[in-house]
């Protein structure tokens, strides 16, 4: 990225509770913005993480800061820079969500209720619906137009598309896109894959409290290599087909199917090898951010 000005960073941070749960040793840092998203299985440590970085919780060790403020000492400086939304979402005792989000929207000294509007429809939530009698879902949209509805310089989200169908997850995204535009600096956790595919500059894993990788996901995008699926029509084509200036990763002899891997300077080459023979298959393989977490997590193990 051009800009690398540190919004977020995290060091050594660790909150150990016993019998190996917690946070152990954590750094890294987010970047004005940028989408940094956050992923592992559950209980992996992703909300105390989190929480250490609103100052909800005191690490055992390390710091996290926050625009260059001590997110556990100056907690209520912080807070003002940034739109939050939990895990866990507890609302007050009001009658419906139109009332809480006029009591939020008061409480940040917002009076353009537009951009909340705005997210309303675009997440199609009714907020005049009683708060006890909303699905998980309504909840959840309730608590993301909160967060989102007075354009914060940083939005810290744990888990943001929790009970959200497939149609307004797609919303959600599009929404990480605009405040990702208009400069927003995002950390969120995550287990969907192609929400974070597709909305994040880094991604962090993190397995049983110990980050374990952190991804740059034009990296990942812009490999200087592909890898090929070829299968042959016949065996002898199979047999004789040259592959020696390229990276076998797999054969199958029975399938007459060979995967390699082609430096992007030499697909043309590839391309002319291969018109020399029969072939029933030729697809690309992509890299997915999926296939790179399941590959450090066995690391890890």
């Amino acid at each position: 990225m051009e800009n690398k000005e540190v919004i977020i960073s995290v060091k050594n941070l660790t909150k150990d509770y016993g019998k190996g749960r917690g946070i152990f040793d954590i750094s890294f840092d987010v970047y004005k913005g940028s989408v940094f998203g956050y992923c592992g299985t559950n209980g992996s440590g992703k909300t105390t993480t989190l929480r250490n970085i609103m100052g909800f919780i005191k690490p055992d060790n390390g710091e996290v800061f926050v625009k260059g403020l001590n997110a556990w000492k100056e907690a209520d400086e912080i807070k003002k820079y940034i739109g939050y939304l939990p895990g866990e979402i507890a609302f007050p005792a009001v009658e419906n969500g139109s009332e809480f989000l006029k009591i939020q929207a008061e409480s940040l000294g917002l009076t353009d209720m537009s951009k909340a509007e705005r997210i309303i429809n675009a997440l199609q939530l009714d907020p005049t619906a009683n708060l006890k009698r909303m699905s998980k879902g309504m909840k959840q949209k309730t608590a993301i137009v909160a967060a989102f509805m007075h354009s914060p310089e940083i939005l810290i989200l744990d888990e943001p598309t929790t009970g959200l169908d497939p149609l307004m997850r797609d919303a959600f995204v599009n929404l990480i896109k605009e405040e990702k535009a208009r400069g927003a600096t995002i950390i969120m956790s995550n287990h969907m894959f192609d929400e974070l595919e597709e909305t994040c500059d880094y991604v962090g894993f993190i397995k049983d409290g110990h980050l374990i990788d952190v991804v740059d996901m034009n990296a990942l995008r812009n490999l200087p290599y592909r890898d090929y699926q070829i299968t042959l029509t016949n065996k002898e084509d199979y047999e004789k087909i040259d592959v020696s200036k390229y990276e076998v990763l797999e054969k199958n002899d029975d399938e007459l199917s060979l995967l390699i891997r082609v430096e992007l300077k030499n697909t043309n080459q590839l391309l002319q090898e291969i018109r020399k023979y029969q072939i029933s298959g030729f697809t690309e393989r992509k890299h997915t951010l999926e296939e790179h977490f399941i590959k450090d997590i066995k690391e890890a193990e």
